[in-house]
């Protein structure tokens, strides 16, 4: 998995958009917000380390998947820089398939929007 290729998945996930709050070197993808003034804000459920190799992608996952995730995979860890209860950073080295990030990513796409995209 590469930038290219995550970044275009996250990307066609509805109404998902690319936002860089915490300057460049972070790619950080959103969806908006549904409370007052969180539509400018968004709310994140993905965030790509640029530069990175391999990718680190990081993502919302929920803690008992993400507990059991990191036991089972040397490339899951807690999330860095994020709240490790509720966040994963997988090294995206080949230990895990391309399908099974794309699923983690409609996971975490999932928890932050309300419900899951179909596919």
């Amino acid at each position: 998995m590469d930038h290219q290729t995550a970044e275009k998945y996250i990307l066609g996930l509805p109404g998902a958009y690319l936002d860089y709050p915490f300057g460049e070197g972070v790619a950080v993808y959103k969806v908006p917000g549904k409370g007052a003034g969180q539509a400018a804000t968004g709310k994140m459920f993905a965030l790509i380390e640029e530069g990175s190799r391999p990718l680190r992608l990081s993502l919302k996952c929920d803690p008992r998947l993400a507990e059991l995730l990191r036991q089972k995979y040397e490339s899951v860890m807690p999330g860095y820089h994020l709240n490790k209860k509720h966040w994963n950073t997988v090294l995206c080295s080949g230990q895990l398939s391309d399908e099974e990030i794309f699923d983690l990513i409609r996971h975490s796409y999932g928890l932050v929007s309300g419900g899951e995209p179909a596919g």
